[in-house]
């Protein structure tokens, strides 16, 4: 494809719109500026099509490059379009994955912008804008929300999870709540370009700004490693961490979930835990537990059942500490899989030990 005329003087803007010209300073471009003065040179009619397949940020990072891009040479101009050519054409195929798609993100877009879409690319199977509103805390989905119109707010809370929703309701100003809730009992179908709307301003300035301003708490990310740890390890390094720092020791084991913690979880499901887990690795799991935690598994069985897990436990004989250890853990892991898909729930922390008379 021809982008200028072949015998066009080059001190001139070229009919696609980038300007080109003897008098421009030969440089090397970056990454974002090739991208921007590809779309520039391939103009309104074939640029608009690639430009409608991008984000409004991704937009908006790609027009402020091409605003300071300046005086493209006929050289510069002529190797990028070379380079273009000679990478979709090099193999004869081109190839969307993972890390082509990156690798093109990265050409315009910051690191931490590129990371955040990649993210949202790689998550779960099937996880929209909903089920991300579904995860966030209700208070602050409630502060964006309460400055929004009532219908708005009706039409998002239609749309998540209605635990989430009664949540969010809760949190909300009375008034305001009660206006929602009206709204949603006489909800008509939305049309899809409201919806889409809502969705893309949901995505751009509300959840967009989350990840950003909500970073992972690095004591949580600690507590996951010491979950990992094996109970020597972990005895190890927390009696190391108590001396250098009591109170992040204590802030750990706080949010800590371990085998013992298992003993808090409801009749209900502690007996879907034990539904879900082999009875031998559950055996050698309890083999490693205190008497407590033994009687509380035996008291979630049947008595045929515990008679026979104590039966599997005495023929074990010795086990190794590595063995018990990995076994718990796996237990552990399984309920929180569990925990996660909805089918159990994990109460940990002061609150949720209250007593209501």
């Amino acid at each position: 494809m021809a982008l200028t005329e072949p015998n066009a003087p080059l001190n001139a803007t070229s009919a696609k719109g980038l300007q080109v010209g003897d008098d421009a300073t030969q440089r090397q471009m970056r990454g974002d500026e090739k991208a921007a003065a590809l779309l520039l040179a391939l103009g309104p009619d074939f640029g608009r099509p690639i430009l409608e397949e991008l984000d409004e940020i991704e937009i908006r990072a790609l027009s402020r490059t091409m605003v300071r891009l300046g005086p493209i040479t006929q050289q510069m101009l002529d190797e990028l379009l070379a380079e273009f050519i000679m990478g979709v054409s090099s193999t004869g195929t081109m190839a969307g994955n993972s890390d082509t798609t990156e690798r093109l993100l990265l050409s315009f877009l910051p690191q931490d912008r590129v990371e955040q879409i990649m993210e949202e690319i790689r998550g779960p199977a099937g996880r929209n804008i909903w089920e991300k509103l579904s995860n966030v805390q209700e208070d602050i989905l409630a502060s964006y929300l309460k400055n929004e119109y009532p219908q708005t707010i009706a039409v998002v809370l239609t749309k998540v999870a209605p635990d989430h929703a009664s949540r969010v309701l809760s949190v909300l100003p009375e008034e305001l709540a009660l206006d929602v809730v009206q709204r949603m009992l006489s909800i008509d179908p939305v049309q899809k370009e409201i919806l889409e709307k809502i969705e893309s301003t949901l995505r751009t300035e509300f959840m967009s700004t989350l990840s950003h301003t909500q970073r992972r708490d690095s004591h949580e990310q600690m507590a996951d490693i010491f979950n990992a740890f094996d109970r020597q390890t972990e005895a190890r390094f927390m009696t190391a961490l108590e001396d250098a720092s009591r109170d992040s020791a204590e802030r750990i084991k706080a949010l800590m979930f371990t085998f013992d913690d298992l003993t808090r979880l409801e009749s209900a499901a502690i007996q879907t835990l034990l539904q879900n887990f082999d009875k031998k690795e559950l055996a050698l799991a309890m083999k490693g537990a205190s008497d407590a935690a033994r009687e509380f598994f035996f008291a979630n069985m049947s008595t045929r059942a515990a008679g026979m897990m104590r039966d599997d436990m005495e023929a074990m004989g010795a086990v190794r500490l590595k063995d018990v250890d990995e076994a718990q853990s796996r237990l552990v892991n399984t309920a929180k899989d569990l925990a996660a898909r909805g089918e159990i729930v994990i109460n940990k922390g002061k609150a949720d030990e209250e007593m209501i008379l």
